[in-house]
């Protein structure tokens, strides 16, 4: 009889257990019960008027169109709220995605996006599924706060051309194109522009400041729309949209793996922001934490989805999220019928929204951007250390000269390289002068001229190891040396060889080391890396300090081999 492989029943097993963790499940949908529905039913329609000209703005700035900024929406915003690890998360398409898409598509065309947006959204699940969810909380503030004001200035950037009713002009840059089309409009200024551009713009800055509930960025639109119907202003306009969602169908799949890269960028970019939307909505809600590694899968999900159907990618949108939330969201429903809606809308009145001008729309990114920027974080950011504002400055120029991706990995590797020095400026080697219990005072000041003891304090790694090294060996005129390693916080490879090179150079200049070590993860390191050789070999090592104090005061009893002997005189014999 054939026994079964239990080792692959066990992987079976976790990997099922692993899975079931990141699933759907029914208590998604406790806060239904006791009429919670309504709440969500509210929020729902309330977070569907707000995000249906975002995402007719995003889908139009992105250069794939406005249609794939709504069918995103739609597909994603419902996939996202399902399989997602935020009960009040709304998602959909988002300002810092389409500055990751305009260069995109200004290189391989917009019908790499719907590719692009299936490979990421493969990554991100494989994220969730892997538990990387988690190490978004060891990105450090400055860079978040950098990157998204770096963020805000390339979308206001991008709508220049549109915002003043002009061609694109060639370029990737954003900041250089946007200056390109000022010069463009200053050659041939159109007064009528502008005046549904203010319109547009100051109507979605202001209306809020009358009532938080008006829909500022909606009425701004419908605004702009009539007046340049009534005044007859000769603008373009988004052009007509479907009355449906489009038929599923796979991407076309041709070049993948020149997409492969920005595949990675863009689901670096959906992991990111999700998470630290989901992260912004736990303070705001009282529905408890998200789950980070299954609201990757969600995302992941989400992307892969509207892929599928021709949209963008996809990821959690902060202003939708906190408007989901503020209006009364208690599960998931919530986003799910922002979604619905989304659809009627998209059936009854595709014909009404294809008249909205562009410049409307870059009217209203342009505030969104501008509401992007925290005023009091920057301020904040900028006055807590100078380091910490470097790094700020550093990340957001990177983000507007550059890219986001760019920008993030200097200003990850610049906080990490601080931190490193900082952990460094941590670690030192304290001498210490114990009580040997001695009582003679010669014998006292005998130890206390040939008898070294130091505790290592603090991390000792490969930012620490060559300064411990110098240290510990300018030691002269002693003949034992006891290092102490129980107080050691952290120890790599490099520190525990400078160690073993410690011992070695000592051992050779007859100098005796007892190493006093406690924690057994740094013997099996130093032994691993052959640092404890020697010292096993004599029995120096130890696992409390008396015992190697004991053994210290013996050995500097002992004659010093390199003193003359009795009788006899330093240097050479005369002959």
């Amino acid at each position: 009889m054939t026994r079964p492989d239990t080792g692959a029943t066990t992987a079976a097993a976790v990997v099922g257990a692993r899975l079931r963790t990141l699933a759907p499940r029914t208590s998604d949908y406790a806060g239904l019960r006791d009429r919670g529905w309504v709440g969500d039913l509210i929020a729902g329609v309330t977070v569907a008027v707000v995000a249906l000209p975002l995402a007719l703005a995003f889908g139009a700035a992105s250069g794939v169109g406005a249609t794939a900024g709504l069918v995103t929406a739609v597909v994603a915003g419902t996939l996202a709220a399902v399989f997602g690890g935020s009960s009040v998360q709304v998602s959909g398409p988002t300002g810092a995605m389409t500055v990751v898409l305009v260069p995109l598509v200004a290189t391989h065309g917009a019908g790499v996006v719907p590719a692009v947006a299936l490979l990421a959204g493969v990554f991100v699940v494989l994220a969730g599924v892997l538990g990387l969810g988690r190490l978004v909380a060891f990105i450090p503030w400055p860079v978040v706060e950098g990157f998204t004001f770096g963020i805000a200035v390339v979308i206001a950037a991008q709508q220049v051309p549109s915002a003043l009713g002009v061609d694109k002009p060639d370029g990737e840059n954003a900041a250089l194109v946007a200056a390109r089309a000022i010069g463009r409009f200053a050659e041939r200024p159109d007064l009528g522009v502008i005046a549904l551009l203010v319109v547009a713009a100051g109507l979605t800055a202001l209306l809020p400041r009358l009532h938080r509930a008006l829909p500022s960025s909606l009425v701004a639109i419908v605004v702009a729309t009539v007046l340049a119907g009534v005044l007859g202003i000769d603008v373009a306009r988004i052009g007509a949209l479907p009355s449906s969602l489009p038929t599923p169908a796979l991407p076309d799949l041709d070049g993948l793996g020149a997409l492969v890269v920005p595949a990675l960028v863009v689901a670096a970019l959906a992991a990111l922001e999700s998470l630290l939307s989901a992260e912004v909505a736990d303070g705001m809600s009282d529905r408890g934490r998200h789950d980070p590694d299954r609201e990757l899968v969600g995302q992941g999900i989400a992307n892969v989805g509207s892929a599928f159907f021709g949209g963008l990618p996809a990821t959690g949108a902060l202003a939708r999220t906190a408007v989901n939330v503020r209006s009364g969201a208690r599960t998931r429903a919530a986003a799910i019928v922002h979604a619905l809606v989304l659809l009627g809308l998209m059936a009854a009145a595709s014909g009404v929204v294809g008249r909205i001008p562009l410049v409307a729309l870059a009217g209203v990114l342009l505030v969104t951007a501008w509401r992007m920027v925290e005023r009091r974080t920057v301020s904040a950011v900028l006055r807590s250390t100078r380091t910490d504002a470097a790094i700020f400055v550093l990340t957001a120029g990177a983000t507007v000269v550059f890219d986001l991706v760019t920008a993030v990995e200097l200003g990850i590797a610049v906080a990490v390289l601080v931190a490193v020095v900082k952990l460094a400026g941590t670690a030192q080697a304290v001498r210490e002068e114990p009580d040997f219990g001695v009582g003679d005072a010669e014998e006292r000041e005998l130890l206390r001229r040939h008898v070294l003891v130091y505790r290592l304090d603090g991390p000792l790694f490969f930012a620490v190891a060559a300064r411990f090294l110098k240290e510990l060996t300018a030691t002269t005129d002693v003949r034992v040396v006891v290092l102490r390693l129980g107080n050691l916080a952290m120890l790599d490879a490099t520190g525990a060889r400078a160690l073993g090179a410690i011992v070695e150079e000592l051992h050779d200049r007859g100098i005796e080391v007892l190493l006093k070590v406690a924690d057994p993860a740094h013997v099996g390191l130093l032994r691993s890396v052959g640092a404890l050789d020697e010292v096993e070999r004599t029995g120096h090592v130890f696992a409390e300090l008396e015992p190697a104090l004991e053994l210290a005061r013996l050995l500097a009893r002992r004659p010093d081999p390199a003193a003359p002997a009795a009788g006899t005189t330093a240097g050479p014999v005369a002959v």
